[in-house]
């Protein structure tokens, strides 16, 4: 029997899904203002009190995104970013090797820049590179989703459904673990991704001849010194912190606050701090507010909890957990996308008795949650935010049957190489 909550609960999935779906055909509604008005019907409704609003606001998360958010507009604004992926593209010779590197250089960008930051910036560059090198524009920028997606998976800075297992999890080092599990099949899976897209694209190799010209790259030298050591400080703090974690030394236990404790020495010191705010994706630091309120109410209905008890109804050993993740998180991602699925389902798998011991099955949930994203256009907002790029700078689109064509297979190998090795090394 289905109470009131239980009710407002279902509407509210409901309203989600169909409001996600549906956006391909009314994009000047964001996603941000979708999520936030559930969490409206959320608090109007009594799922969730005005006055336990706070309580439910990770604000580890939101800092971490203010944080790098800000690092990135510092580094993306100075021309920083494009002088970076330019120069490492044009040392390469060949449409192969273009592609490979490409898909290399979006991959590990994202791994420690945010994917979302990186899809900003990533249909300029990719259009460029189509022109100079004949590659059809439509192969470029699955290309650059794809790798995004996948050099996301790479690390808890990669996108914000990371930073939420690293936080929430209970890991002890996450920072260390993920790259541990994940660095080398997901630069395996970055060289794999061109070489298959070539095959479905009937590519052939040829030379190619790209120009780098770092007077049109870099807009504010200064700014760009900030922006990179602003960024090498937070991976460097971030692994130090793990070290120290490991070690059993005091350390910062709130992760998601070393990149806003850095992006605050660095509005001062920045030629314009206006323009860094102005760079942050505000946007996304609602949807995520939103988020939280939202789905921590659809847990208080008990549907979602119904849902998972039929797929993974009790705490499973490493290797059983591989297959009630995996299906969870690939088909509900779709669903719910990748980043409200894991605010429930962290919630479920900590009920059921997952701690932070329970390495594998954190990686896994984190590694099948984002790779979700290639699997259709809508399984990842740095899609969404390419897609709309592509179509209102470029005048061209990739449609939802063409991306999940390309993206089924894609999945299927990265997926497949991803499980592979986590169980490798984990009984090794």
């Amino acid at each position: 029997m289905i109470d009131f909550k239980g009710a407002v609960s279902v509407l509210l999935v409901i309203y989600l899904v169909f409001s996600v779906a549906s956006r391909t055909k009314y994009p000047k509604v964001p996603i941000w203002a979708i999520m936030m008005f559930s969490a409206f019907i959320t608090v109007t409704t009594g799922l969730i009190p005005p006055d336990e609003i706070g309580k439910h606001v990770d604000l580890n998360v939101i800092f971490f995104l203010i944080g790098m958010f800000s690092i990135v507009s510092v580094a993306e604004s100075s021309g920083l970013l494009n002088f970076v992926s330019m120069w490492f593209i044009t040392k390469f010779k060949s449409r192969r090797t273009v592609l490979i590197a490409s898909s290399l250089l979006f991959g590990l960008m994202a791994a420690i820049t945010v994917n979302d930051s990186v899809a900003l910036i990533g249909p300029s560059i990719v259009y460029l590179i189509s022109k100079s090198t004949g590659v059809s524009i439509e192969l470029m920028i699955l290309l650059l989703m794809f790798s995004l997606t996948i050099g996301s998976v790479m690390t808890p800075l990669g996108n914000p459904q990371n930073m939420l297992i690293a936080t929430s999890s209970g890991m002890n080092a996450p920072f260390i673990e993920f790259i541990k599990y994940l660095a080398i099949p997901t630069i395996f899976n970055l060289v794999v991704t061109p070489l298959v897209l070539m095959k479905f694209f009937k590519v052939e190799d040829q030379k190619v001849s790209l120009v780098f010209i770092p007077q049109e790259t870099i807009k504010n030298k200064r700014d760009a010194y900030l922006g990179a050591a602003g960024l090498i400080a937070t991976i460097v703090l971030v692994v130090g912190n793990d070290v120290m974690a490991i070690l059993g030394k005091p350390h910062i236990e709130a992760r998601g606050f070393i990149p806003m404790i850095i992006s605050a020495g660095l509005y001062i010191a920045v030629s314009d701090p206006r323009k860094v705010l102005k760079g942050v994706d505000w946007g996304s630091i609602l949807f995520f507010i939103g988020m939280f309120i939202t789905m921590d109410g659809i847990w208080e209905g008990g549907i979602l909890e119904r849902v998972f008890y039929f797929i993974i109804p009790n705490k499973f050993g490493e290797v059983t957990s591989a297959l009630p993740i995996l299906v969870s998180s690939l088909a509900l991602s779709q669903v719910l996308s990748n980043v409200p699925f894991v605010k429930l389902f962290l919630i479920y798998m900590k009920s059921l008795g997952y701690t932070g011991d329970n390495i594998v099955e954190w990686i896994l949930l984190a590694m099948a949650s984002t790779i979700a994203g290639n699997l259709t256009i809508l399984g990842a907002a740095s899609n969404v935010i390419v897609l709309e790029a592509l179509e209102s700078k470029y005048d061209s689109t990739v449609s939802f049957w063409d991306f999940l064509k390309y993206g089924f297979l894609i999945t299927l190998i990265n997926t497949i190489v991803y499980v592979i090795f986590i169980y490798a090394v984990a009984f090794v």
